[in-house]
């Protein structure tokens, strides 16, 4: 899995850092995204990817790793 994030499209909702708290955290400057870990342990992967649906911007990209 690798996970990419666009902090232009970011609203700052948060629903990243609450949903995968160990893969996303948020900016303390301005809420946006954060990304900790672009290429999750195998049992961050459902976490990541329900983050990716829940984010209202569509800021984050989860892709399969072959």
């Amino acid at each position: 899995m690798k996970i990419e994030v666009d902090t232009e499209v970011c609203c700052a909702a948060g629903m990243c850092a609450l949903t995968a708290p160990d893969v996303f955290d948020q900016d303390e400057s301005d809420g946006t995204v954060m990304l900790l870990e672009p290429a999750p342990a195998a049992q961050h992967h459902a976490a990541a990817r329900e983050a990716a649906e829940l984010c209202p911007s569509g800021a984050i990209t989860v892709t399969d790793s072959e």
